[in-house]
Formats: structure tokens, C-alpha cells, sequence
């Protein structure tokens, strides 16, 4: 079974509170974007984990697809698996690369052992292996709240967009991230935002990360410049960087970007 998990971006990204359980509480609306990994899925006679691609640091027994496995054979009667996962979008990126791995791991073994788990049982699973994995389950943009795991399913009225996506391969810690911000309540609700103009997004769809990030990392801040410069309607930081990415309404204008960190330049929905 090979199945390719999808990258995400943010639209809007509000750190409201910090929570007692050391979490914060925030609100965004998370959109699936066609930049995949690839991952493959079959019965063998021994659990079997490879990957290839990108390099990911640390353990193989620190990956969440192994995780999932886990996870999953603690709880029902599947057997021995061989993964094989082929790392091609950027690590550390705020991209959700991981948690589409961990999700589509899940969703794979549902499949390959008949195990006929729900959307809402696949959701409670992916949650206890990451904020970000229950929004893997479906495929449509959704509204996250809680630490990003209290999902909406949103329908956006958007015209036909070009997505281009930039990763200058700086990894920005999700520690140092909230490092850096103040949590404050929202000024409007991230949803009232999207269904405006689009004109008016650059002006209201925050990511609250955004300001202690460029700091640290002006290259990033200079890269949603240039897409701005270049002409997108809109241009933000992807979660807790270090993509950016721009939304334009031309192709013409898509495609004049030049950048040695272009990771994707095309159709925003496929």
C-alpha cells in the first residue's frame, strides 16, 4: 500500500493563552497544500522501518510512523508491517510533515488490517501522537483550536490561487517559537477573517509567530517580503516557520518568483 501523505500550511495563526497542561491554546485554520511524502505500507513476517530522502536527525525509534505502529499494536490484534517512508517535504518547517506520516500511518494500518475505525476514533488516536496529526485525517481545510487539536471542518470560497512555497532550510524550534511570543486574545476570530476579501487578509490574517521568528531569523521575514514584492495577495509564515508562502491571483506573477529555496509554485488546490 503506498499512500502520500500531504503537507499543510496556516491561515492565520493566533496564540491565545498558556494552559495549565503547559500547552497553549491557539486558533488557526490549517489547509492541505500538494507537497507530499511518500510512504509504503506492507505485511512482512517482522516490523521493518525504512527511510529515505531527506534526512530526519535523531532515533528511528523516535519516528512517528513507528509511533503510530505502536501506538495502534497496543490496542488491536495487527501483525508485523514493513514502513518505508520517503522524506521529501522540509523537516522542522512548519509544514506538518511529521504528523501527516504519523496520521497516514494510522490510516494505512486501518485499511491493511480491516480494522474499520471511524474518522472520530483515527482523530482520537492521531491526537496522542501530536496536535497537528488529527487534521491528517480529512483532507478538507479545517479550523483548529484547543493546542490544535479541536477541529471544524470550514468551506473556503476562494477564486482559482497559485501557491508558491519557499524554505530557506532554517529549522526553527517549536520551544523557541513560543519563546518569543506573548499570548494575547484575538482581535477578530480567524474565521470572520476568511470569508472577507481577500484584500483584506494581509492586513488581518496574523501568524502570531511571525515577529519573534523574523527577529531571530530576519531571512525568513525578508522571503515573505519578496513574495509580497513579487505581487501575492497574501504572504505569511507556514505554523512556526520557517515556509513562507504567498497566495497569487496571476500565474504569470507565480511564476516570476525565482528563489533557490522554492519548495512549490503551482495550483493551490489541485
Amino acid at each position: 500500500m503506498i499512500l502520500f501523505p500531504p503537507a499543510k500550511i496556516n491561515l492565520g495563526l493566533n496564540i491565545l493563552r498558556k494552559r495549565t497542561d503547559g500547552y497553549h491554546d491557539i486558533e488557526t485554520c490549517m489547509v492541505q497544500i500538494p507537497v507530499f511524502d511518500v510512504l509504503e505500507i506492507t505485511h512482512s513476517e517482522h516490523f521493518e522501518f525504512i527511510q529515505t530522502g531527506r534526512t530526519i536527525g535523531g532515533s528511528s525509534d523516535m519516528n512517528l510512523c513507528k509511533k503510530a505502529y505502536e501506538l495502534l499494536k497496543n490496542q488491536f490484534p495487527i501483525g508485523p508491517v514493513r514502513i518505508h517512508l520517503r522524506k521529501q517535504i522540509p523537516i522542522g518547517a512548519g509544514l506538518g510533515g511529521g504528523s501527516a506520516d504519523a496520521t497516514y500511518t494510522l490510516l494505512a494500518l486501518n485499511e491493511l488490517f480491516g480494522l474499520q475505525l471511524r474518522s472520530d476514533e483515527l482523530k482520537n488516536l492521531a491526537a496522542q501522537l501530536g496536535s497537528d496529526c488529527p487534521f491528517f485525517v480529512d483532507s478538507d481545510a479545517q479550523l483548529a483550536t484547543g493546542r490544535g487539536e479541536l477541529l471544524e471542518s470550514i468551506e473556503l470560497h476562494l477564486p482559482t490561487l497559485y501557491l508558491v512555497l519557499l524554505n530557506p532550510e532554517i529549522h526553527v524550534g517549536t520551544n523557541d517559537a513560543y519563546a518569543g511570543v506573548s499570548p494575547k486574545p484575538s482581535g477578530c476570530l480567524i474565521q470572520e477573517i476568511l470569508i472577507k476579501p481577500l484584500s483584506n487578509w494581509q492586513e488581518l490574517l496574523i501568524n502570531d509567530f511571525e515577529r519573534s521568528v523574523f527577529e531571530l531569523h530576519p531571512k525568513i521575514g525578508q522571503l515573505k517580503q519578496d513574495l509580497l514584492d513579487a505581487g501575492a495577495v497574501y504572504a505569511a509564515m507556514s505554523g512556526s516557520g520557517s515556509s513562507v508562502f504567498g497566495l497569487f491571483l496571476s500565474e504569470a506573477a507565480a511564476m516570476s518568483i525565482s528563489s533557490e529555496h522554492l519548495i512549490y509554485r503551482g495550483l493551490f488546490k489541485k
